[in-house]
């Protein structure tokens, strides 16, 4: 179940991997995510000192009231990866072009877990031909479901 989803993603990148990571939290910042508070747009991640870190994710307080002082929406998260995993993200973060962008905070038993994509932007005209392809491919659904 998706806690938190980027929609844009698909829409103006083209994913070439996925990663799925455990991210360390506060208490309070997990409620707020099971309660669909949040938000991943403009965050990303960043590879420093062999850690991997998820940075300008929002989490707003979960009860302002209590909220300790200093508390920061926009914090640095650390990833839970492997050296292995972490080593390639490293690589694929050096090569030209590519981004690590996280696509969906989701559950998974009682973790909390984030999908990283690697992606390449699209250009404007292989956007145009997405949206065609989609278009062409609903079309002939609709052909199939009226012909039943």
């Amino acid at each position: 179940m998706a806690l938190l989803e980027n929609k844009m993603i698909r829409l103006e990148y083209e994913i070439l991997e996925t990663f799925d990571a455990g991210i360390e939290l506060l208490g309070p910042e997990v409620k707020s995510l099971k309660g669909s508070r949040g938000s991943l747009k403009g965050a990303y991640v960043v590879v420093r000192g062999g850690e991997a870190f998820l940075a300008g994710m929002q989490i707003p307080p979960y009860q302002p009231a209590n909220t300790p002082k200093g508390y920061d929406e926009h914090r640095l998260r650390r990833l839970l990866l492997t050296k292995k995993e972490i080593v390639r993200l490293l690589g694929l973060e050096k090569e030209r072009g590519l981004t690590i962008l996280p696509q969906m905070v989701y559950n998974k038993g009682d973790k909390v877990k984030v999908r990283l994509v690697v992606v390449r932007k699209l250009k404007k005209h292989d956007k145009r031909e997405l949206l065609k392809k989609r278009e062409a491919n609903r079309e002939s659904e609709r052909l199939l479901k009226s012909e039943h």
